[in-house]
């Protein structure tokens, strides 16, 4: 995840740490399905969003995007 290196040091961990949560996935907090999106979900870790694909059963998760949330984020 090149982006996770572009962020600020503070907050790398807790942006990895949600992300490994992903590993849950349906049951994991603060997920939404996207509905006409590039990117099929999102996942909230404070100001940062994480666009992701989840293939629904395998538990294969594509991370897409982290980027901090603004007016340009979806």
């Amino acid at each position: 995840m090149k982006q996770l290196g572009r962020l600020n040091k503070a907050d790398q961990p807790v942006i990895y740490d949600a992300v490994q949560e992903l590993a849950r996935m349906p049951a994991v907090p603060n997920v939404k399905r996207l509905v006409n999106h590039a990117y099929g979900y999102r996942l909230r870790v404070g100001r940062y969003r994480v666009l992701f694909d989840w293939d629904g059963g395998i538990r294969i998760v594509n991370i897409e995007e982290v980027s901090k949330r603004d007016e340009h984020t979806y």
